[in-house]
């Protein structure tokens, strides 16, 4: 029984903090990555170039910082036509996907998910990002609806109040 308590008293926790299974990435590895692609563009074959850059939109899309996350989802956009094969073009998307979910954008992002899901239904990495998707879109109805609903409740209060002195 405490078990259960604990389930969902952590269960209202993670709804409040938005907490999510998706994992961060810190400046220094970004620098490395970028570094990488540098090198990689200095003579190697096209092959390592791609994988170089895949690993920094990686990076990128899964940064804190919105910049970083925007110029991961600009090349992954822009290479998304290069994909030769339907796993690259899975892992695309799915980055597509965290990049869209980092920058609050859970429709588009909902919306990639389920292209990944379509290429390979079994997924669970995109199987937990739909989920992580799905939550932060129902917390977000959840707060605007409180919202209205002080608002109307303030509204209704003062209609009230200037009506209780009229009279």
């Amino acid at each position: 029984m405490e078990a259960k308590i604990g389930q969902f008293i952590d269960s209202i926790g993670n709804f409040f903090k938005g907490a999510d299974q998706i994992p961060w990435c810190d400046r220094d590895v970004i620098l490395d990555c970028e570094r990488e692609v540098a090198e990689a563009s200095n003579g190697d074959s096209d092959e390592n170039k791609s994988e170089s850059i895949m690993r920094l939109s990686w990076a990128l899309v899964h940064s804190k910082k919105e910049d970083d996350v925007r110029r991961g989802i600009a090349m992954l956009e822009a290479s998304l036509t290069n994909s030769n094969t339907t796993l690259q073009k899975r892992e695309k998307i799915y980055l597509l996907a965290v990049g869209y979910y980092r920058s609050d954008e859970y429709s588009k992002s909902w919306q990639l998910v389920q292209q990944c899901l379509e290429i390979a239904p079994d997924w669970r990495q995109a199987l937990t990002l739909k989920k992580a998707v799905e939550d932060r879109i129902t917390k977000d109805g959840v707060i605007g609806m409180g919202i209205t609903a002080t608002a109307i409740g303030l509204v209704i209060g003062g209609v009230a109040a200037a009506l209780a002195r009229r009279n």
